[in-house]
C-alpha cells in the first residue's frame, strides 16, 4: 500500500490563542441588532465597537493599548438617529472611520488620538443619498477617500469624502436586497452577493456586470464573496438542505466552481476573511464559537481545510487586524477581536518557529498607509495596485492627520517622509554608561510626560465644569 504524502505548507501547524485576561476589553454592551455585519473593526491605533444606545445609534473607539474594564461613562461616538449597522477604518487614515446606520446616512469621523472628555456627536462629513438603511461600507483599497456604500434600496453609491459628492449611483444592478460587497485588491472590480441568489462581478466606473453567477449557492439564506489574490472570488452559503457551505469561482468561468465543499449544518452566517499575503481564509460563523481556517492554493483541491480555533463563547461579531498591525517578532500572522455580549477577546493566530530572526517567508511585503491614486484618477479610469511597506523592523503608525472636507478634491496632506536612522548607528554596541545615561533620560522624560498629562487632565475638567456652568 502506498503511504499517504501529506501535503507541505508553512501555514499547516497555524495555531489559535486567546489573549489573557489582562489584554481583554471589559465591559461594554456590545450591539444587539440583529444584522450580519461583524459590529467591529480594528486598525493598529484603535478598536471600534458597535454599542447598544439608547435614542439612536453608537459605537465605541478604544485606544488599542487600553485594555481592562471600559469605564461605563467612556465617550462614544453617537450622530445617528438609528441603530449602527456597520463600520469600517479607511486604509490610509487610522483617524478615520466611517459609519452606515439604519437612518439611511453614512457618517464619516475623525478620532482623536488622545481620549476625548465626551461623546464624539460632529461626523466631518455626513453623506446623505440612500432612501432606506445602509448596511455595508467598504473603503476603496487604493484609491485616496472614496467610500462605498450599500442599502436597503438596493443601490450601491460610490462617494468622494473629500468632497462629499455621490460619483457612481449603481441603482439598476441588483433587484434585490445586497448581501455583501468587496472590492478586488485595486479597487478596479466589485464582487457582490444579492438576495436573487446571484453572485456578480461588477465594473463599478462603467456601472455594468461583467460576470454572474446564478445559485453559486442554492440555499436561500444568505451569501458572502470575497476576492482572493490569484483574482478568483471565494464564497460562503448554504445548500438547498441548509447545510453551510464553501466555495472558489474563477469569475472568467463560472459555469462550474473551482472548489465546493459542505462544511455543517449550523445556521449562523459565515463571515469570510482574507488575507492575501498568505492565502488563508478565515471563517468566522455569527453564533459559532470556532474559528476554521483553509488555504487556497493552485492545486487540487484548492481550498485545503488547516485547522479550526474553538472556544465556549459564541461570538456576536469580529474583527480583523490589518498585517500592519500585527507583532512579526511573534510569528502572528492574523489577529482577530471576538465580540461576546459583555466584552472583546483578541485572538491570536501564529505560526510555530523556533528563530528569532524577521521570517521574510510568513511577512511579504503588504499594503500600508499609503493610497496609490488619488480620488478623480481612479474615477477618470486609472487602477493602480496597493503601495506596499515592509514589516521587517514593524510597523509605527503615522502621527495624527487631520481629515480635511472641501469643495475640491483634496484631503490631509501626506505625512513627511522623516530622516531614517543609519544602520550603523544603530547597530554600534552601546557602552554601559551610554546606557545608564540613556535610561535616565528616558525616565525623566516619562515623568515630564506623565505631569503634562495631570495638567491636561486638570484643565479638561476645569472646562468641563465652564461650560456646565454656563449651560
Amino acid at each position: 500500500m502506498s503511504r499517504r504524502v501529506v501535503r507541505q505548507s508553512k501555514f499547516r501547524h497555524v495555531f489559535g490563542q486567546a489573549a489573557k485576561a489582562d489584554q481583554t476589553y471589559e465591559d461594554i454592551r456590545v450591539s444587539k441588532v440583529t444584522w450580519d455585519s461583524s459590529f467591529c473593526a480594528v486598525n493598529p491605533k484603535f478598536l471600534a465597537i458597535i454599542v447598544e444606545a439608547g435614542g439612536g445609534g453608537a459605537f465605541m473607539v478604544l485606544a488599542l493599548t487600553k485594555t481592562g474594564r471600559v469605564d461605563k461613562n467612556h465617550p462614544l461616538v453617537t450622530g445617528h438617529t438609528a441603530p449602527v449597522l456597520d463600520i469600517d477604518w479607511c486604509p490610509h487614515n487610522d483617524n478615520v472611520i466611517a459609519s452606515a446606520s439604519d437612518d439611511t446616512t453614512v457618517m464619516v469621523w475623525q478620532i482623536p488620538d488622545y481620549t476625548p472628555v465626551r461623546n464624539i456627536t460632529e461626523p466631518i462629513i455626513t453623506l446623505e443619498g440612500h432612501s432606506k438603511r445602509v448596511g455595508i461600507i467598504a473603503w476603496h483599497p487604493t484609491a485616496r477617500n472614496i467610500l462605498l456604500s450599500a442599502g436597503g434600496d438596493n443601490v450601491i453609491i460610490i462617494w468622494n469624502v473629500g468632497t462629499g459628492e455621490a460619483l457612481l449611483n449603481l441603482d439598476d444592478l441588483h433587484p434585490d436586497v445586497i448581501h455583501s460587497v468587496c472590492w478586488n485588491s485595486n479597487g478596479s472590480l466589485l464582487a457582490t452577493t444579492c438576495k436573487d441568489k446571484t453572485l456578480r462581478v461588477i465594473d463599478p466606473r462603467k456601472s455594468q456586470v461583467v460576470a454572474e453567477r446564478f445559485a453559486a449557492h442554492e440555499g436561500m439564506r444568505p451569501m458572502r464573496a470575497v476576492f482572493t489574490r490569484q483574482g478568483h472570488i471565494f464564497t460562503t452559503g448554504f445548500t438547498r438542505m441548509s447545510q453551510r457551505e464553501l466555495g472558489l469561482w474563477d469569475p472568467n468561468n463560472f459555469e462550474e466552481p473551482v472548489a465546493l465543499q459542505e462544511m455543517d449544518t449550523s445556521n449562523g452566517v459565515l463571515l469570510p476573511f482574507y488575507d492575501p499575503d498568505s492565502s488563508i481564509v478565515y471563517l468566522c460563523g455569527k453564533g459559532d464559537s470556532s474559528i476554521r481556517y483553509f488555504e487556497i492554493t493552485d492545486e487540487a483541491p484548492f481550498v485545503h481545510y488547516l485547522n479550526t480555533f474553538s472556544s465556549k463563547e459564541p461570538q456576536r461579531g469580529m474583527g480583523f487586524m490589518p498585517k500592519r498591525g500585527l507583532d512579526v517578532s511573534k510569528c502572528e500572522i492574523a489577529r482577530f477581536y471576538k465580540l461576546h455580549e459583555r466584552k472583546c477577546e483578541p485572538i491570536i493566530m501564529t505560526v510555530p518557529r523556533k528563530s528569532d530572526l524577521f521570517q521574510d517567508d510568513l511577512y511579504p511585503d503588504t499594503p500600508g498607509p499609503e493610497p496609490a491614486l488619488e480620488a478623480d484618477e481612479w474615477v477618470s479610469g486609472q487602477d493602480a495596485e496597493p503601495v506596499l511597506i515592509s514589516l521587517r523592523d514593524g510597523y509605527v503608525p503615522p502621527k495624527h492627520r487631520e481629515l480635511r472636507v472641501t469643495k475640491r478634491n483634496i484631503l490631509d496632506v501626506r505625512p513627511p517622509s522623516g530622516p531614517r536612522r543609519s544602520q550603523s548607528a544603530s547597530d554600534a554596541p552601546l557602552s554601559q554608561h551610554t546606557v545608564e545615561t540613556l535610561l535616565e533620560e528616558i525616565k525623566a522624560l516619562r515623568e515630564r510626560v506623565q505631569a503634562q498629562e495631570q495638567r491636561i487632565t486638570a484643565l479638561e475638567n476645569m472646562l468641563v465644569e465652564l461650560v456646565d456652568g454656563t449651560d
